[in-house]
């Protein structure tokens, strides 16, 4: 009767688990640009609490506030507070975090490299840093 009920059982399972490793191995490039692209759209309506649900946990706890990060990012990044226009890069895997590089064009035309640190939470792709890259001389 096991046996009987093992054969029956077992090609569901065989789905099951190739469905599984299918959704596991996908790219998730689509995933973390839509997380990008979400914090940038919010930034440039100045919708800090909305911008603020994209960062990790990490980041949240670290500014405490949605205010406080709005003004981080306003003093320290405004390039990404107010891009005129951003492409995304190489998606890299190094020690095994995802660093997503972004291309930003600030409002006097200037050329930025930034790397976006990704993680996971809960399924949902967040951002557990930003870093400006020393850029080579870019033009458009």
């Amino acid at each position: 009767m096991i046996s009987r009920l093992f054969s029956l059982l077992l090609p569901f399972v065989t789905v099951f688990l190739l469905s599984t490793a299918h959704v596991s191995a996908q790219d998730p490039s689509s995933g973390i640009q839509s997380t990008i692209n979400g914090q940038i759209t919010a930034f440039q309506t100045d919708d800090f609490d909305h911008a603020f649900s994209f960062a990790s946990p990490s980041i949240q706890r670290m500014f405490g506030t949605a205010s406080n990060f709005g003004a981080m990012v306003r003093s320290g990044y405004p390039m990404v507070w107010r891009p005129r226009s951003y492409q995304f890069a190489d998606l890299r895997e190094i020690s095994g975090v995802l660093w997503q590089m972004v291309l930003i064009q600030d409002q006097s035309g200037a050329l930025h490299a930034l790397d976006y640190r990704m993680i996971q939470v809960e399924g949902t792709w967040r951002i557990s840093g930003v870093q400006i890259l020393p850029a080579p001389d870019l033009s458009v």
